[in-house]
């Protein structure tokens, strides 16, 4: 396995339903659905979504940015049907199309891949 194939899994593994992910979160921490394009917008604007080894930044106007382990990380986002629909980059890898479900928690964001039956990625907003 190559160094780029192995951080792209882990990247992948990383970042997971927003890039695609998998975390570790209290059990008892009560996310409230975000469930329309205002709201979300108002929610990104403005906020750097951090977790170890990511910094991302969401834009209003439909762009996806930021470094993911070292490599760069590009995409575009729609809200459709209640859902964060992005294509992602990722190092120049394509990481695919998904649209998500997205729930905040106290100046967290959780993206769940699959329409919200998938795995999932908590993010810091800061």
């Amino acid at each position: 396995m190559t160094l780029k194939t192995l951080a792209t899994a882990m990247i992948t593994a990383l970042v997971g339903a927003f890039l695609a992910a998998l975390t570790a979160t209290s059990a008892s921490a009560e996310f409230a659905k975000v469930s329309n394009e205002r709201e979300f917008k108002e929610i990104v604007s403005g906020k750097t979504l951090t977790r170890p080894l990511v910094r991302l930044e969401v834009s209003p106007a439909g762009k996806i940015s930021g470094i993911g382990v070292t490599w760069e990380v590009t995409g575009n986002w729609s809200w459709r049907d209640g859902y964060f629909c992005r294509d992602l980059y990722w190092g120049g890898s394509d990481l695919g199309y998904n649209c998500q479900e997205v729930t905040v928690n106290d100046g967290r964001i959780r993206f769940t891949s699959d329409r919200g039956t998938g795995d999932y990625a908590d993010f810091r907003l800061k």
